[in-house]
């Protein structure tokens, strides 16, 4: 067990291991094993569907997935499958076959009459899974579909239909969204909600918690000022703003203040122009002084497209709100994009609560065991590999600065590249890619690079990434789910294992462990020789920001000290922390508007039983009312941070006005209705009067605050005001 399984441990949180019932089970499949040999298999299905005993349904649909797939399931595979079905967080190496465990489950629940929907981390793996599975649901008679973002409509209500159906957890979520604002019974897609498996689960129930799916409607263009962004990218860093410590704020100076009011005209104080310019030009520093190009997003076909940090992709459906996202293609010199009201949003941990059974795998649970267990209540069960892991890990290499760090790699890798052992080194950010490919290059080393600019290749580039003489750059690989095989797609695995197999270069330690677990990973699967080596430095802006350590180094740079690396493993501890509390606040801001909106959807059940144009009318005036209602609390939760310096919580006052706010909502929108009706009494289409849909609705997941919380903002502006800036006494707080 690692070190930070044993720290949850003492937290009072552990990983647990298999439990002696569930392998007297598995033993009991083995033992039923035999006699199914000559069993044909239109057999096998009938008795699975009339098997009571967990042992003989282990069994039967072990040796239906042996002759439909050719792959027969270890014992270990088949102790997964008995924790997933007892609702459990199970962790399997990478290499174990956890597509075949979760379709073995899928099964086990179908046949005895429960519906599935398996979460992908994306659409290709949903599909590809749907597809490779497809021959052991067919052996079983259980219908498997598949849904994607081009699925249509027609096509998305008969795969949900299926018996099990693999969806990545994205499109369910704006399916859900959808269903939730129709007009119509008929054209809801969506239909049981009975079991749910989660694969790749830390990156679908950990990282993408906090960023909220969001329907909207449109509305008119955000604002974005090109010559506000030309302005601030005239600036000088330190003389007309500031970047926070911690790297995630940024404000003016006095002198930064001064240059815009004087190139603009205006006060940026006076109630005339309402916090406009001051808005604008606080959009425009972040987008310049902290959003950057190939590493927080990248530029592409004339738009920009955002990177997903957990897995170095360009996150498809992701944008910043909205004045956030004019600004940021105002500051490449991009047209604004379609801006939108927040019709709803829904988190994943809303999406899976909706059903009875909740259960996922990963390769990293035992990593995650604090979040599984206080944001969804699920034990997380590690299995033991079917071969051990005998992979090499070496301690973590710190080096005084990032260019002595880069160095190290850089020999690190061409050592490995010349004895022919492939290499696959793992990096945080495009740039970050392109800049070691860079400096291989210098040294003679030709690589392969996959990141967000040519994620399409992706498929192609890990076949071959286990083949001898390979180094492959990348940025994250988590929820890729793809295996490197030793010796790539034509090699030889034995050439391969006798050089030592894959060896995984990390350059930089990533926010979570768990990541740096993902990559490490990728070597040493079923029981393949491999080796792991990661590198740091003081530098780094994880260590920097959170260790702030100090210490002597040797002439190559490097920092033997064992207590320096003690705390720069430290530093990724308390960013793993910080995540956490903040999942923990969104969470509590969350719960009461949750329950609103539970009552709101109750009666729009009821209002679709009412006949047209009433119905229309009836809804119209219903969701409008939930939308004004979000905007209100959205600027409700800008406001409460304020309360909290007279002593008061800030999420006990948000909850508070919350609950005001939303008692009138309902009878509100019905007297509006009511109204509304009266004065129509001829009316026969409600879309006539424009009181149908918005003209154009469109989905995505949105971003983090991007000026950090609101109390964060706040106590950054006491703290100017406390410095003596001149006039600041005489100016309402901004944000």
């Amino acid at each position: 067990m690692g070190v930070r399984a044993r720290l949850a441990g003492f937290l009072g949180v552990r990983p647990l291991a298999p439990d002696a019932a569930g392998q007297r089970t598995v033993r009991r499949a083995g033992q039923a094993e035999p006699a199914l040999a000559d069993v044909p298999s239109g057999e096998l299905s009938r008795r699975l569907r009339a098997a009571g005993d967990d042992g003989d349904a282990l069994a039967l649909v072990r040796d239906l997935g042996r002759r439909a797939l050719g792959e027969r399931a270890h014992d270990n595979q088949l102790s997964a499958v008995l924790g997933l079905l007892a609702g459990r967080i199970v962790q399997l190496d990478t290499g174990e076959g956890k597509t075949l465990v979760g379709a073995l489950a899928a099964t086990l629940s179908s046949v005895r009459g429960r519906h599935v929907t398996v979460l992908a981390a994306n659409d290709y793996l949903a599909r590809r899974d749907a597809e490779w599975m497809r021959p052991l649901y067919d052996a079983a008679g259980v219908e498997v579909a598949w849904v994607g973002a081009t699925s249509a409509p027609g096509e998305r209500r008969a795969a949900y239909a299926a018996d099990v159906v693999y969806v990545a957890a994205n499109e369910l979520g704006f399916d859900t969204l959808r269903d939730r604002l129709v007009r119509d019974e008929a054209e809801r897609v969506r239909g049981r909600r009975e079991v749910v498996i989660v694969d790749e689960a830390d990156s679908v129930l950990v990282d993408q918690a906090r960023l909220p799916l969001v329907l909207a409607g449109a509305v008119d263009d955000a604002e974005a000022d090109t010559a506000m962004a030309e302005l601030v990218a005239s600036m000088r860093p330190d003389t007309h703003y500031t970047v926070s410590a911690d790297g995630y704020g940024a404000g003016f100076t006095t002198a930064g203040e001064e240059l815009i009011e004087q190139t603009f005209g205006v006060d940026l104080y006076s109630e005339a122009d309402g916090g406009r310019t001051l808005t604008l030009a606080n959009l425009a520093v972040h987008a310049e002084a902290l959003l950057t190009r190939d590493v927080d997003y990248i530029v592409r076909d004339g738009a920009v497209q955002l990177v997903d940090a957990s897995k170095g992709r360009v996150a498809h459906l992701q944008r910043w709100p909205d004045g956030l996202q004019a600004a940021v293609e105002a500051k490449e010199g991009l047209a604004p994009s379609q801006a939108g009201e927040v019709l709803d949003s829904v988190t994943a941990a809303e999406l899976v609560e909706e059903f009875g059974l909740l259960c996922g795998m990963t390769g990293t649970a035992a990593s995650a065991v604090e979040q599984f267990d206080r944001m969804y209540r699920r034990r997380v069960e590690v299995v033991a590999p079917d071969v051990p892991c005998v992979r090499d890990d070496e301690p973590l290499a710190l080096y005084a600065t990032r260019a002595d760090k880069l160095r190290a790699v850089v020999d690190r890798i061409a050592a490995a590249h010349a004895s022919g052992r492939p290499v696959l080194a793992g990096t945080p950010s495009v740039a970050d890619s392109e800049e070691l490919a860079a400096l291989l290059a210098d040294a003679g080393v030709a690589c392969v690079v996959l990141n967000a600019k040519n994620d399409e290749a992706e498929a192609a580039v890990i076949a071959e990434a286990g083949r001898r003489g390979a180094v492959t750059v990348s940025t994250q690989l988590a929820g890729r789910g793809v295996d490197i095989r030793l010796g790539g797609s034509t090699g030889s695995r034995d050439e391969i294992a006798a050089l030592g197999g894959l060896l995984v270069v990390g350059t930089e330690l990533n926010v979570a462990a768990r990541l740096d677990d993902q990559l490490r990973g990728r070597a040493g699967r079923q029981g393949d020789p491999g080796g792991s080596a990661f590198f740091a430095s003081l530098e780094d802006d994880l260590v920097a920001r959170h260790a702030r350590l100090r210490a002597s180094s040797g002439a190559d740079g490097r920092i033997a000290a064992a207590g320096a690396r003690a705390q720069a493993e430290h530093a990724q501890r308390v960013a793993e922390g910080l995540a956490l509390r903040i999942y923990a606040n969104t969470h509590s801001y969350a719960e009461v508007p949750r329950r609103q909106r539970e009552h709101v959807l109750a009666r729009r059940e009821q209002l679709l039983a009412l006949p047209e144009p009433e119905r229309g009318v009836r809804l119209h005036y219903l969701d409008r009312a939930w939308t004004d209602h979000l905007a209100h609390l959205a600027q409700v939760r800008e406001g409460t941070p304020l309360r909290s310096l007279s002593g008061k919580a800030p999420v006990v006052e948000f909850n508070a006005e919350a609950v005001r706010a939303f008692e009138p909502l309902l009878q509100d929108a019905e007297d509006d209705a009511d109204a509304f009706l009266a004065a129509h009494p001829d009316l026969t289409d409600a879309a006539e009067l424009g009181l149908g849909r918005p003209s154009a609705t469109w989905t995505y997941v949105a971003r983090d605050d991007p000026f950090g919380s609101p109390l964060d903002r706040l106590l950054r502006g006491v703290a100017g005001r406390l410095l003596g800036r001149p006039g600041d006494d005489e100016r309402p707080a901004a944000s």
